[in-house]
């Protein structure tokens, strides 16, 4: 797991929708489930809100805990 990619799940914010505005980490786990259902947007944004999905669904929040 690349520690940059860490970084900015806890420093970019959701460019829109529903939840614009708030930090990647915080997004809550329904909607990024909602994303994973009808597809994460490309590029980089989508691959940083589908590794967000992976560490709610995995339990794993507490490796971002450090971060904030």
């Amino acid at each position: 797991m690349n520690p940059q990619l860490l970084n900015e799940l806890v420093t970019l914010k959701m460019p829109f929708g529903k939840y614009k505005g708030w930090v990647l980490s915080s997004l809550p786990e329904p909607y990024l489930v909602w994303f994973h259902a009808k597809g994460f947007p490309p590029g980089k944004l989508g691959m940083l809100l589908a590794t967000m999905y992976e560490i709610k669904l995995n339990g794993l929040e507490y490796l971002l805990t450090p971060l904030k």
